[in-house]
């Protein structure tokens, strides 16, 4: 019997994730119930729910107006948002396409450190305010000159999905790759193409500093006051993970002072409010989390998503399975 496949998510964000060839691929395998769902507040007739971000969460009152479920598909990145322990404890199966998000977040982070590498940041700013007669622009005097990522000391915090494809990316650009992450030893770090060192080590070694951990309680402030401070002068650090990585208000303190620059794709808190120093320091440039999937990137997740209700269908194994197990180690 054809399974049956109900969506929760913003409205707005499914023709985006599936466009009519989606549709009509996962239709192929799948009877699609009615609409989005962005509130449970009924009965939930579907074998398979598909879910993106806005999906209500999904708790014991939900699951006891679900008995079909079997399977949640999550078209975006973290599950912990909106999955309860009563999901795994209930045996159904779940999968996420943070494998697919990753990639958009790792190029965006690699670009970053592509531009953090030539000092273009610091470059623009200078030309803009002493104009430029083709010899060095002043004022910008930082390590290895503002030549790229070939040779330079590149420290990568957290060996996720999107600190390897980071790190992969950093390969073939030729730079010196240094990897913290108490999960990952020496030689699967070597395997990967970096050196593994303490998180101490790596701030002080490191010309560019790349976070990819999870919000964890240790992780919380993993860079706080004491690891900024023995970061060298003209690092930069540069975050599309979590804000809470780093402590902001350590941050302003040490980039305001001038000595190392920020690129952040994420804040503590977020939104960052009207008129916070991060906003204003010229040495900090804030993004409002825009490296994860968006716009023409949205169609990847929506693959992934389809491409795992085929192989539901067909009783194969999902390629983004999530465990109970994987929580405490995941965004």
């Amino acid at each position: 019997m054809m399974p049956r496949v109900a969506f929760a998510m913003q409205p707005l964000l499914l023709p985006e994730l599936f466009p009519l060839d989606l549709m009509r691929r996962l239709a192929a395998v799948a009877g699609i119930a009615g609409g989005v769902i962005d509130s449970f507040d009924g009965p939930l007739d579907a074998d398979i729910l598909i879910t993106g971000w806005g999906c209500p969460r999904i708790d014991a009152a939900v699951l006891a107006s679900a008995p079909r479920l079997r399977a949640v598909v999550h078209a975006a990145g973290s599950v912990k948002g909106h999955l309860t322990p009563a999901v795994f404890e209930r045996g159904i199966a779940v999968s996420s396409a943070a494998a697919a998000n990753a990639v958009p977040v790792a190029d965006y982070t690699l670009a970053m450190l592509v531009l953090a590498a030539k000092q273009a940041f610091a470059r623009a700013r200078a030309y803009a305010a002493a104009g430029w007669s083709g010899d060095a622009l002043p004022g910008v005097a930082t390590p290895g000159d503002g030549g790229g990522l070939t040779g330079a000391t590149v420290g990568v915090v957290g060996a996720s999905r999107v600190g390897r494809l980071v790190i992969a990316r950093l390969r073939g650009h030729g730079a010196d790759i240094l990897l913290s992450d108490p999960y990952v030893g020496p030689d699967e770090a070597a395997a990967l193409g970096a050196r593994h060192v303490p998180l101490d080590e790596l701030c002080r070694r490191a010309e560019l500093v790349t976070l990819h951990a999870p919000e964890l309680p240790e992780t919380r402030h993993l860079l706080d006051g004491r690891r900024l401070g023995l970061l060298r002068d003209g690092a930069v650090v540069v975050n599309t993970a979590r804000g809470a990585l780093i402590d902001t208000a350590a941050l302003v303190r040490h980039c305001a002072s001038g000595r190392i620059s920020a690129v952040l794709d994420v804040t503590e808190p977020e939104p960052l409010p009207p008129g916070h120093p991060l906003l204003g320091l010229p040495n900090v440039l804030v993004t409002p989390h825009i490296s994860g999937a968006r716009g023409r990137e949205l169609r990847r997740l929506g693959e992934f998503a389809v491409a795992e209700v085929e192989r539901l269908a067909h009783g194969h194994p999902l390629h983004g399975a999530v465990h109970p197990s994987d929580l405490p180690h995941i965004a």
